[in-house]
């Protein structure tokens, strides 16, 4: 027996991790070209499509960043899809009430984005911008403006709920945040 070696799975405490073994370990590596990270971030390759690529981190990250979940849908199927998904993940929405995000990250409602696409911004406007946008298009259709025009009066009406909209949803985050 000179020379033997025992092994470093008797015993108790085992000598060795339990998921350590002799044979080498297979790493999946990042799917990106050039990466050598382990990938273990599946990500589809398409909507509604078994087939995944296997990401690092960073580059799923970078893959998700512009994913778009209602690419190629009109908007009726959109917002129908959307329902669904709410239904669903329903109790996700819990957490929701803490604020803990900022806005243009998914944390605004559909009411506040229908508000914002009425006044011609983006997700991501902050509360200062608008404000500003609200001014300029309320002061181009006020009554006072232009008295007897009612379409004008109906877009000033609104804009005025758009505005209320978003400047509840503002007061919510900055009482919570």
């Amino acid at each position: 027996m000179v020379g033997a070696r025992r092994s470093n799975d008797w015993g108790f405490p085992r000598w060795r991790g339990y998921e350590d073994g002799r044979e080498a370990a297979t790493v999946r590596l990042c799917d990106r070209h050039g990466c050598e990270e382990k990938g273990d971030c599946p990500a589809p390759k398409s909507p509604n499509n078994p087939e995944r690529w296997y990401f690092c981190t960073k580059h799923a990250a970078e893959y998700n960043r512009k994913w778009d979940y209602f690419e190629g849908l009109d908007k009726e199927e959109a917002a129908k899809r959307a329902k669904n998904e709410q239904s669903e993940n329903a109790g996700y929405a819990e957490s929701a009430h803490y604020g803990w995000t900022t806005s243009g990250d998914g944390s605004r409602s559909d009411d506040e984005m229908r508000a914002l696409e009425l006044l011609g911004l983006e997700a991501d406007a902050d509360f200062d911008a608008i404000k500003k946008t609200w001014r300029a298009k309320a002061k181009e259709v006020h009554p006072d403006v232009s008295p007897g025009d009612d379409e004008a009066a109906e877009q000033f009406q609104a804009l005025s709920v758009a505005y209320e909209v978003l400047k509840q949803a503002e007061d919510r985050r900055t009482w919570n945040g």
